[in-house]
């Protein structure tokens, strides 16, 4: 019987290749709204980031999801992400 292909994603903050269910994907909607895209499916520009408490915290303290979706990322946001973690 065939392999299925496991989908690879790198953080954009490690810049560490991994498999996709290991990695958060935080999207900005085409309305511009930036969420948590627990499906991967959604729609935008999206972002991954490792399930790693000290990948979030640098994420957190030096903006890089602002950098990445072009947008400013609300201390919301990184409290939900926080949660999931």
């Amino acid at each position: 019987m065939k392999q299925r292909k496991i989908p690879m994603r790198t953080c954009v903050v490690s810049k560490e290749k991994c498999e996709k269910k290991d990695l958060i994907r935080i999207v900005r909607t085409p309305e511009g709204e930036v969420i948590i895209d627990l499906g991967g499916k959604r729609n935008g520009r999206g972002a991954y980031l490792k399930k790693d408490k000290e990948v979030f915290l640098k994420a957190r303290n030096n903006k890089i999801l602002d950098k990445i979706l072009e947008t400013e990322v609300k201390e919301e946001l990184y409290d939900e992400l926080e949660k999931l973690l």
